[in-house]
């Protein structure tokens, strides 16, 4: 009898995740579609416009976006399917798939103020690795366990550097400056950082810092110097220094 309802509880669970699969599925392709609308304005191909020539395809600033856009619509695609075929479309309008959880809600909500904060106020105004490496360790801590008292700690500390970005420096005239924002940003960083290793004693919370920085610091010295894409903010405090060296002291090495 107890595995009878275990097995129950497990086919409600399953059909609740493949129900709102269906929903986050459609999230992710309009997103996606949305998205890669957006880039297609971006010369490339070896197009021309508005006097903007997107040269070699590889050289076009487009190709890194199409890349993500294109990954994330093929995501949405797969778990489409997949919830379609576990029946998830059928109970997608049933209280299965719109039915309300609080826990659910937090984590949805963390999720979007975190991205929100992370597109519309950090990366246009803060140092790309800064803000990536604050969002990557708010993400994995906050949500790894699924615990929402870490889900509200890791949505506040990206919330409160994005607003203080925000009100401080709105104007896009500021945008590529060097400023008080990015000192905000890692100081917030390196204190989630040690709470995280504090309270979290785990494989996962030790490697966090390490990928939270290795991750954006290659990907923005491969699109910078490997690939000659932009960067977003320039003249952030820890890109800024890396271009420096880069032109000053290691790339005259192997042009002498």
């Amino acid at each position: 009898m107890d595995i009878e309802k275990l097995q129950a509880e497990l086919d409600k669970d399953l059909e609740m995740l493949r129900a709102r699969d269906f929903w986050g599925a459609l999230a992710l392709i309009g997103c996606a579609v949305f998205f890669l609308w957006r880039t297609s304005f971006i010369p490339f191909l070896g197009e021309n416009r508005a006097g903007v020539s997107g040269a070699e395809w590889y050289n076009s600033a487009a190709i890194v976006p199409f890349g993500i856009w294109l990954a994330m619509l093929l995501l949405g695609l797969v778990l489409l399917r997949i919830a379609i075929k576990a029946g998830g479309a059928k109970r997608a309008f049933s209280s299965v798939g719109l039915g309300w959880n609080r826990q659910e809600a937090i984590r949805i909500g963390s999720i979007a103020v975190i991205m929100g904060m992370f597109i519309f106020a950090l990366v246009p105004r803060v140092d790309f690795i800064l803000a990536s490496g604050l969002v990557i360790t708010a993400l994995i801590y906050g949500f790894h366990a699924g615990r929402l008292g870490r889900m509200l700690q890791a949505a506040g500390a990206v919330t409160l550097p994005g607003i203080y970005a925000l009100s401080m420096h709105f104007p896009q005239a500021e945008w590529n400056k060097p400023h008080d924002d990015d000192w905000v940003v890692l100081a917030a960083w390196m204190l989630l950082s040690v709470w995280m290793l504090v309270h979290d004693r785990s494989r996962i919370a030790r490697s966090t810092p390490w990928i939270a920085l290795l991750t954006p610091l290659i990907l923005v010295t491969a699109m910078a110097f490997g690939f000659r894409q932009n960067v977003p903010n320039r003249g952030g405090l820890l890109f800024s220094q890396i271009e420096y060296h880069y032109y000053v002291t290691l790339r005259p090495l192997w042009r002498d």
